[in-house]
């Protein structure tokens, strides 16, 4: 029994010390790239000689920092809303039709954009939107990184509808509702949470992408890690480790709104 007890014990230690091991390793990079950011010298060197907000307050002042800001927010949000509504879509009709053929293969060619390199996306969807027209346009970021977006919202939406119950969408059909208000008065109410999770994950996406975005982007529509790429060709300065802070605040928060949201009702427990 002792002998039992000691094995788990030392088993429950090996994997706190490896989960340990792991966090840091992850969280030091992104810990070094944040103190980088308050550098006061315009040399890139971990640490710091001297701290100072002298480059915070160099990209806010900066137009071509600023607009490539607004651009990944654009972009963004239009991804989430996009990969939002063809991945909950793809998950709602795929619970109704997984039996017949087109059914099988929609999960296999949901995922099938995670498969292609995002080089040979970007090169094929340049061709593609330049034949169309649509070059310099934010449409052409959406499109791409919707690609990449809608797989995860699709793979969320359908753990989240394995556990919904479908005899509340039956009673509605027998009480009058057709398919659209049974699924906008039904449905969706009892799956919002993954419906925000799985928006939070595609506007992260999108914010982060950096393959598809360096060959689709104009000069208007360049988002800011294509600028923090431009950059760093002319030269290495804490500038890129304020932007890249930046990204990483905004995927702590979306993070933490993604917690959040699917964890409400223990965190009103909390409260209360």
């Amino acid at each position: 029994m002792s002998s039992t007890l000691h094995r788990e014990t030392l088993e429950t230690a090996a994997f706190r010390v490896g989960y340990a091991a792991l966090f840091a390793l992850l969280l030091l990079p992104l810990l070094v790239v944040v103190v980088t950011s308050f550098a006061a010298s315009g040399r890139l060197a971990f640490p710091p000689e001297s701290y100072s907000l002298v480059w915070y307050s160099e990209f806010f002042d900066s137009i071509g920092w600023l607009t490539a800001f607004e651009n990944s927010i654009i972009v963004g949000v239009g991804t989430a809303l996009f990969a939002t509504v063809l991945g909950v879509l793809a998950a709602f009709g795929q619970e109704f039709d997984e039996e017949s053929t087109l059914g099988t293969i929609v999960g296999p060619l949901v995922l099938l954009p995670l498969l292609i390199p995002p080089v040979i996306l970007g090169i094929t969807l340049l061709m593609y939107f330049s034949e169309l027209g649509l070059r310099d346009s934010y449409a052409t970021l959406v499109l791409a990184h919707t690609l990449w977006a809608t797989p995860l919202v699709y793979f969320v939406m359908r753990s989240v509808f394995s556990r919904f119950d479908w005899q509340q969408l039956d009673a509605a059909y027998d009480l009058g509702a057709g398919p659209v208000q049974a699924f906008v008065h039904v449905v969706l109410p009892n799956v919002k949470q993954g419906v925000f999770v799985g928006a939070l994950l595609a506007f992260i996406i999108s914010l982060q992408e950096f393959v598809m975005a360096l060959f689709l982007s104009t000069g208007s529509t360049e988002t800011i890690p294509v600028l923090a790429w431009t950059e760093i060709r002319q030269a290495l300065d804490p500038m890129v480790s304020v932007v890249s802070t930046f990204l990483i605040l905004f995927s702590l928060v979306a993070l933490a709104l993604a917690v959040l949201a699917t964890n409400l009702e223990w965190v009103s427990k909390q409260l209360s």
